[in-house]
């Protein structure tokens, strides 16, 4: 019993040692200003989005690129209907898209269609010498200023680039809040102050944009796992690649609101990240002994810290009933670092939480009392994510759609309407 003991501290002090620079990194975002830089030109790109059966959303996607600040003969939209079984090309083309139709049910998932869109691109539009791909997701709904923002940080010399990932459903349960808060965490708390302290971001599967200049050298998209934008990310930063951020490019996303859909995407994701580190972590361990941060960040991202977090509880209660079989004197010990355990990944995620939603307050659109009462459910949303990573690693986990209903505007979701489901 004794060794337990031993072993939850060092597992403690491990976490501790490995994630102690994100702690960094929400000092730098609450205390220095978010970085800003100024567009000289205005670049020619392609917008480009993977859809699927997704009829109830893209024409509010359309409408949103449409309506945007920037010069409209420089945006080009190009929707790949991806194996559709329903209208959503129709609607892509009254809306005013270039649409593509894909059927391929063998190379299945969003990297196989960006990369047939990218040829397609090449092959029929090479005369409109796009300099860069914006990407986005079929349920999205964009900022007027999107793309006037993202030219600024792509002029300034960024040639990958995410953004400020909001929702369109924070306030609908639960589920869709804890999602929210995460992606607010991210975007405010890391990319936000990655950025501020010059090292790489992470794209995060949305509203991103690409240099064209990539991907001619790459000879299209060539990331094929589970999770392509995590690889996409992690195989720039092998490479050098220095990834932007634009604070003020805004894309409001959907996000599951049935737990059934949240178990097998974050399931997806889970084995995405454990098909990264097989696949790149050698590569990110040589970077971080040449002394890149970026790779040690992007190590510490894909690298499984909800396994430290269940060995740890496992251990305990494996070894309390042994203990009491056994009369040992280190059960109260036990019991109680389990529950100190337990009590501090709670903890840890409500302040991830609470300071997440008092900063960007303003930005999460939905009352004041789901706003407060969805920080208590959140440490609970996060720790469902223990089982689900341990899961990850005996399944086989194949891509499976998401189905998106919330048909929203932007006028909607600043109004705090209720969400149509149609």
């Amino acid at each position: 019993m004794k060794t337990i003991v031993i072993i939850n501290l060092i597992l403690s002090i491990v976490f501790t040692i490995c994630y102690f620079y994100q702690a960094v990194y929400i000092f730098v975002g609450l205390f220095k200003k978010t970085y800003d830089v100024k567009g000289k030109k205005n670049h020619r790109y392609a917008v480009i989005v993977s859809a699927r059966n997704e009829s109830k959303v893209i024409g509010n996607l359309i409408k949103s690129i449409r309506n945007q600040t920037y010069p409209a003969e420089l945006i080009d939209i190009f929707v790949v209907a991806d194996n559709c079984t329903d209208n959503t090309a129709e609607i892509a083309r009254q809306a005013g898209a270039v649409v593509y139709e894909r059927f391929n049910d063998e190379l299945v998932g969003k990297g196989y269609a960006l990369d047939w869109i990218f040829k397609k691109i090449k092959e029929k539009h090479s005369d409109k010498k796009y300099e860069a791909f914006i990407i986005f997701d079929a349920d999205n709904v964009l900022d007027p200023h999107f793309i006037e923002e993202m030219n600024k940080t792509f002029d300034s010399g960024y040639r990958v680039i995410t953004s400020y990932r909001n929702s369109k459903n924070f306030g609908e349960n639960w589920i869709t809040a804890g999602y929210s808060l995460w992606f607010l965490r991210e975007a405010r708390y890391l990319n936000n102050s990655r950025m501020q302290l010059g090292t790489s971001c992470a794209i995060s599967g949305t509203g991103f944009l690409v240099s064209a200049e990539i991907i001619e050298e790459t000879g299209g998209w060539i990331h094929h796992l589970l999770t392509e934008d995590i690889e996409f990310t992690t195989d720039n930063i092998i490479k050098g690649e220095i990834i932007g951020y634009c604070a003020n490019a805004v894309v409001y996303d959907e996000q599951p609101s049935k737990f059934s859909q949240s178990y097998y995407q974050r399931m997806r994701w889970a084995k995405g990240f454990y098909q990264v580190f097989r696949k790149y972590g050698k590569g990110l361990v040589k970077g971080v002994f040449r002394g890149s941060f970026p790779c040690y960040d992007m190590l510490m991202t894909i690298m499984p810290a909800m396994l430290i977090t269940f060995l740890s509880i496992a251990i305990n209660i494996v070894a309390i009933p042994v203990g009491i079989i056994n009369n040992s004197p280190y059960i109260r010990l036990l019991l109680m670092t389990l529950g100190q355990t337990l009590l501090t990944f709670y903890m840890m995620f409500f302040a991830i939480g609470a300071i997440t939603a008092i900063t960007e307050w303003k930005q999460i659109y939905c009352s004041a009392w789901k706003k407060i009462k969805y920080l208590f459910t959140f440490p609970i949303f996060m720790l469902t994510y223990v089982p689900i990573s341990i899961s990850a690693l005996f399944h086989k986990v194949e891509w499976r759609q998401i189905h998106h209903s919330v048909s929203k505007t932007l006028e909607e979701i600043h109004s705090e309407v209720p969400i149509d489901k149609q």
